[in-house]
């Protein structure tokens, strides 16, 4: 093989299967072709995998695929179009606090649940937590 990753490699190192580094090189996820051999096997770059990490946490993140490959494509155009991308990052950076803020409130919720439980459980009177509603006081 030559100089660089296969595939497979490029599937360990970014948590991705090789179906979905087919599917992302289709899709045109990638900032730039991939490379082939003379017998048609992917070689990815260092860069590559840097590219499909960073895609990665956009999607983990709640970034649509659709949003990704407009970013993509306006990363291959080159310089110019900086404050496009600005504006599309930012948009769903404000998305990813929104989500953010929404899970401290649950997670205010959760904690609040577990403090109510150990206290309960603590003072040996934790019978009362798993009374049915509409019989008693429930927690």
């Amino acid at each position: 093989m030559s100089e660089g990753l296969s595939i497979g490699q490029v599937a360990d190192r970014t948590g991705l299967s090789v179906h979905a580094l087919r599917f992302y090189e289709r899709e045109g996820i990638l900032a730039e072709s991939v490379r082939r051999e003379s017998n048609g096997r992917r070689v990815y770059s260092e860069d590559d995998v840097d590219w499909l990490e960073m895609c990665v946490r956009f999607r983990s993140s709640g970034m649509p695929l659709e949003t990704i490959r407009k970013y993509t494509d306006l990363v291959r155009q080159g310089p110019g179009n900086e404050t496009d991308r600005l504006a599309l990052l930012r948009s769903h950076q404000e998305h990813v606090q929104a989500q953010l803020a929404e899970l401290t409130e649950c997670l205010k919720v959760i904690s609040h649940k577990v403090e109510i439980y150990e206290d309960h459980l603590n003072r040996g009177v934790a019978d009362c937590l798993w009374v049915q509603p509409g019989t008693a006081a429930a927690e």
